[in-house]
């Protein structure tokens, strides 16, 4: 069977393989510690449920505006007025089935073939493939981690070419829990807007940020650069609603009428309860996204001690979002029952069999030096998934 083109240039997910092959080993009935989800292990909060519960009740379940009901379209403006200085109106607003699917819908409407897109690595996994599914060329701009893993304006400037079309942006970023300052994000913004290049700006994990550090959306940073930017946002990390699929995004409304046009031809709207949960989510349960944030915090510096401690092993404090980026590199070229571990997937192999224990190849960020730990799980789960780890660890050769 002769497959279309765009089939071969892109991968499956590998955060997904991941957990797919720690699920089979479960079922199989091993003893498995996962620190691959991308998703809180906290319940969705119960008001959000209700909400749900009762736009079932109320016989909610037809179709809606395929960008997204009124009333949601209503908070997300809301939230950026409150939460970002940000104003908008409802044609500049969409809802899509999900972060991911939102991304999507923009390269979808905006990128052609020859656009190259600089995305700052690591990266979250999609970045490139959704690119490339567009047509167009990732452009990968490799950041250094003395520099805590940000593209500093002189590497933005040298990646830039006639053909540049965007940059995405993912503050706070998945993998590695960098958080850009607003100094920072200005000296990108004075160069997007002296190129003219569209800013896609991925802000999910917006509400995890530690240390006193406070959050900037580049859209904030004045009116140029908010007419070039797309804001990305969902309701996924922050209120434990990955499995509701919604997401959103705000920008200049030509881009947005796009999106609209494109997702009516693909997914229609999103699911109907589910925007009724979200508008519930973005109202009135901030005080639920508090409480994860206090026991993320919590997590994320007892697993970066952890790690530190471990030989072969460093590992900075991550900022933001619930994963730690350690670097592993100097465990490579040791073995283990006469095998050579030769590279991120060789000791994420090694984990998942000898220590039981199930983390994410750097490589699948752009970064093969470094592996993945998601925190987004339980303090009891992460004390045991270390302690496996620096076994584990102790009898490589």
């Amino acid at each position: 069977m002769v497959l279309a083109e765009r089939v071969s240039k892109i991968k499956p997910s590998p955060t997904l393989a991941v957990s797919a092959k720690a699920d089979k080993m479960k079922a199989d009935g091993i003893d498995i510690i996962s620190f691959g989800a991308g998703e809180p292990d906290f319940d969705t909060p119960q008001n959000i449920k209700d909400a749900a519960i009762n736009a079932l009740n109320q016989g909610f379940t037809k179709y809606t505006a395929v960008d997204g009901i009124q009333e949601l379209k209503d908070a997300i403006i809301n939230k950026f007025q409150r939460q970002n200085g940000l104003t908008y109106e409802r044609k500049q607003i969409i809802v899509s089935c999900g972060g991911k699917h939102t991304i999507y819908n923009i390269a979808q409407a905006l990128f052609n073939n020859g656009d190259e897109i600089i995305i700052p690595s690591p990266y979250w996994v999609s970045f490139p493939d959704i690119v490339l599914l567009a047509d167009a060329t990732p452009v990968i701009v490799t950041t250094q981690e003395k520099n805590e893993f940000k593209i500093l304006p002189d590497e933005l400037r040298g990646a830039v070419t006639p053909k540049t079309k965007a940059i995405i942006l993912n503050s706070p970023s998945n993998p590695t829990g960098t958080v850009y300052t607003a100094e920072e994000l200005g000296k990108i913004a004075e160069i997007a807007v002296e190129k003219k290049l569209i800013v896609i700006s991925d802000e999910i994990y917006e509400e995890f940020v530690y240390d006193g550090l406070t959050f900037t959306s580049i859209a904030s940073l004045g009116k140029a650069i908010k007419d070039l930017t797309i804001v990305v946002n969902g309701v996924s990390k922050a209120y434990s609603m990955t499995g509701w699929r919604i997401g959103y995004a705000a920008g200049h409304p030509e881009i947005i009428s796009a999106m609209s046009k494109i997702q009516s031809q693909s997914t229609s709207n999103p699911t109907s309860i589910a925007q009724k949960a979200s508008v519930e989510a973005l109202m009135n349960s901030h005080g639920t996204v508090d409480t994860m944030v206090e026991e993320f915090n919590r997590r994320r510096k007892y697993m970066a001690e952890r790690l530190n401690s471990i030989d072969g092993v460093s590992c900075l404090k991550p900022m933001g979002a619930f994963y730690a980026f350690p670097r592993v590199s100097p465990l490579y070229q040791k073995r283990f029952n006469g095998k050579k571990i030769q590279n991120s997937t060789g000791l994420a192999d090694f984990l998942l069999d000898a220590a039981r224990v199930a983390v994410v190849p750097g490589l699948a960020f752009g970064d093969d030096n470094h592996i993945r730990l998601s925190y987004a799980t339980s303090f009891k789960n992460i004390e045991m998934g270390m302690d496996r780890i620096e076994e584990a660890i102790k009898q490589l050769e």
